[in-house]
């Protein structure tokens, strides 16, 4: 009797330890192997969810076939109270443990939204509140209550946010992604500053943001940059009018309809370069890093003067006659 419950024993221990074996051959191939997916999904992991409802879910998304190998795993790996939640992007050839690394790294699903060079405030936040992975926040969106929000509420919010492709997960709010444009802004301009030319007609690194936003409205061609600065720069230190016709477009705001008139000219506003002297009180747009250097390295010469050929690119002149010729030929087609 002794000897057959020994040998029931050993059999139970040896049909265990088999079936451990092959639970964990199992286990092992199951997580090396592919998820249940034809294509890439989308899957979201809310806060406060466990492994064990996350694993459900997974199954119930069709994206898992087995949840019990997939917490077991997770427990026996140490992962399951490192999983982050946030909205993840997950590849249709991904295995088990690598959807279980993904979860443990953080790394959410990324948004993307560029600020365009020349953009407007009111054409940034358009797009800011046209993007559906940005959560919207802010009840009052006025510039004043936006400005303060993000740290600078003396300034305008005019040319304030830097031109890039950022991107972001789901959930970040519009406050948030306008405090990081704004910070880089700040960063890039700074930069720029510490490293500006001599002598240069501007009280501080604002004044090159304001003019910085000038060439970037009048020209999309690199190698007109410092071209374009230099002519403002010595009409600014002769105390001649910038007479910069996206100064005169942004004074007119919504009743531009994509043509000036001379009566336009002459409109009574700080904005308005043809009327005064000096440059406009805020930036006119979004100016990006090579419009900022462009003002802060003006080219030297005499030209002060410069007109659109049509073609993107401009005309320079030294003298108001050869300029006055120019515009004849280029603008009036004389």
């Amino acid at each position: 009797m002794k000897q057959t419950i020994l040998s029931l024993f050993y059999l139970l221990l040896v049909v265990s330890m088999l079936t451990a074996i092959w639970l964990g051959m199992d286990i092992r191939r199951y997580l090396n192997q592919p998820v249940s997916l034809t294509e890439d999904t989308t899957y979201t992991i809310r806060p406060g969810m466990n492994l064990s409802a996350i694993s459900r879910n997974l199954q119930e998304a069709g994206i898992i076939s087995k949840p019990l190998y997939f917490t077991l795993s997770g427990r026996l790996k140490g992962m399951e109270n490192r999983i982050k939640a946030g909205e993840y992007l997950i590849p249709a050839d991904i295995t088990p443990l690598q959807l279980l690394g993904l979860f443990v790294e953080g790394k959410v699903k990324q948004y993307l939204l560029t600020l365009i060079e020349g953009w407007t405030f009111s054409e940034v936040m358009t797009a800011i509140y046209n993007h559906p992975a940005l959560d919207k926040t802010l009840a009052d969106t006025s510039t004043e209550t936006i400005m303060t929000a993000i740290g600078s509420p003396e300034l305008s919010p005019e040319g304030q946010f830097y031109p890039d492709t950022y991107h972001f997960p789901r959930g970040t709010t519009e406050l948030a992604f306008l405090q990081r444009a704004h910070q880089r802004l700040q960063d890039v301009l700074s930069q720029e500053w510490e490293q500006r030319a001599e002598n240069l007609p501007y009280a501080h690194a604002y004044d090159a943001l304001i003019m910085a936003s000038l060439i970037e409205k009048e020209t999309g061609l690199s190698q007109e940059r410092d071209r374009i600065a230099g002519v403002f720069v010595r009409r600014l230190e002769k105390g001649m009018r910038l007479q910069t016709d996206p100064t005169v477009i942004y004074a007119m705001g919504q009743s531009f309809d994509g043509n000036i008139r001379r009566k336009d000219l002459d409109i009574d506003s700080p904005y308005n370069t043809y009327r005064y002297t000096g440059l406009p009180p805020t930036p006119i747009a979004l100016a990006g890093r090579e419009a900022i250097h462009a003002a802060l390295h003006p080219k030297e010469g005499k030209e002060l003067y410069f007109v659109a050929r049509g073609d993107g690119s401009h005309h320079f002149s030294e003298t108001l006659m050869e300029h006055n010729k120019a515009v004849r030929k280029y603008q009036l087609r004389h």
